[in-house]
């Protein structure tokens, strides 16, 4: 294939289109944190299940003010009233309290006067639905909470108990291998020598590939060497789904990855991408469907690839959608260098003033090596390509920053 830069969302394109729904599987709440939906989670009953208390005070019949009543009882949550409540009556309630039989509001206990330990007087008129929850209030029986492609945080779990689930079907991880090409890599805090440099981007990657759903164990380091390089992938071929190679993709002599995977029959969809930083992404499809990436080994194109390639595909083999920005465009807040023939991404931090789109302000030094530039970052400013400057206050599009 030949190897002439393509546009960002050609590439893109291709990686989505060679991916494959994942299986599903049932698990239980309590292990599902981070999980995407296969099926939608439907309502079991109403929730909440029956009328009920919205505040601490007294069960009573609607009325006027100036009322005299006697308190013949005790609801609490959990425990409701036995009797019923009649003219003159009251039964002190607590919230989340079912409603006793009779009782058509509740009156605040702030609004009313206790004269003695079984009389309340009414402070303020009480009309017929005041302070009571509705069953069905919340969620309907057999509505759909959650759709198929949510990915579950502590909220959506929440309402996937209140709804009745005890487990949900979810979208089976995929399995990610993350290997780090390069002689030159240490382990983190081993001593170096000179030319060594630690592998910042094994666990760096390998964070990514679980924040996006992924099950990824520790990343493996291949040396400079044809027959390591290719035994490496082999070995990672056969126990993952999707394997990102961090290196070793462009064409010095110490570059060993393409030749392995066109030895292991990993077909090549695309090298090469109209962007900046990341022009040496690799990616592939072997012959049973498992995707290859090969990224470029600086960590700043590690992550600004991974983010626009390998994130998306993560997602869709979930069933759920891409990873988006915090707003879909922003405007520069200051001008910034256009390259002639590639599309430029740039870290920026957003800052709103309350009306329009954010402003970008670029995030450090933007070379592909500084590392900083991604701490504290909020996406990518995606620069066209073009001649000269794109001035302050241009509007662009912005991309998911993974993190």
């Amino acid at each position: 294939m030949s190897a002439m830069m393509i546009p960002i969302r050609d590439a893109r394109a291709r990686v989505l289109a060679a991916v494959s729904a994942g299986a599903s599987e049932v698990v239980a709440i309590d292990d599902a944190l981070g999980r995407v939906l296969a099926g939608d989670v439907v309502a079991a009953g109403d929730v909440p299940p029956f009328p009920s208390s919205a505040m601490d005070g007294y069960a009573v019949a609607a009325g006027p003010a100036g009322r005299t009543l006697v308190v013949i009882g005790e609801a609490r949550a959990g425990s409701p009233a036995a009797a019923a409540v009649g003219q003159g009556q009251a039964i002190r309630i607590s919230t989340g309290a079912a409603m006793p039989a009779g009782a058509e509001a509740v009156i605040p206990q702030e609004n009313v006067d206790v004269p003695a330990a079984t009389t309340i007087v009414t402070r303020a008129p009480v009309l017929a639905g005041d302070n009571v929850r509705l069953p069905g209030e919340d969620i309907a029986a057999g509505a759909v909470v959650l759709r198929a492609g949510t990915r579950l945080g502590a909220v959506e779990l929440g309402a996937a108990v209140a709804a009745g689930a005890a487990r949900v079907t979810v979208a089976r991880r995929p399995r990610v291998a993350v290997l780090c090409t390069g002689d030159e890599l240490r382990a983190p805090g081993e001593p170096l020598e000179p030319g060594q440099i630690h592998n910042s981007n094994a666990p760096m990657l390998t964070a990514l590939a679980r924040d996006a759903g992924a099950d990824a164990g520790p990343a493996r380091r291949l040396p400079d060497d044809r027959a390591s390089t290719e035994r490496g992938i082999g070995e990672a071929l056969e126990q993952a789904d999707v394997v990102i190679i961090s290196g070793g993709v462009s064409v010095g002599p110490h570059d060993h990855v393409k030749p392995a995977l066109a030895a292991l029959g990993v077909r090549e969809v695309f090298w090469s991408v109209a962007l900046q930083p990341g022009k040496p992404t690799w990616f592939g499809v072997a012959a049973d469907g498992r995707l290859v990436f090969g990224l470029p080994g600086n960590p700043v194109s590690a992550v600004v690839t991974f983010s626009l390639f390998a994130a998306p595909a993560l997602a869709a083999m979930q069933g759920a959608p891409p990873p988006s920005p915090p707003a879909p465009r922003a405007a520069l807040a200051t001008a910034v260098r256009r390259l002639s023939l590639r599309e430029r991404a740039i870290r920026v931090r957003l800052e709103h003033d309350g009306a329009g789109p954010p402003f970008a302000h670029p995030n450090g030094a933007q070379g592909s090596h500084i590392l900083s530039s991604l701490i504290g970052a909020d996406a990518l400013a995606m620069i066209p390509p073009g001649e000269g400057e794109l001035p302050a206050g241009a509007i662009v599009a912005l991309e998911a920053l993974a993190r």
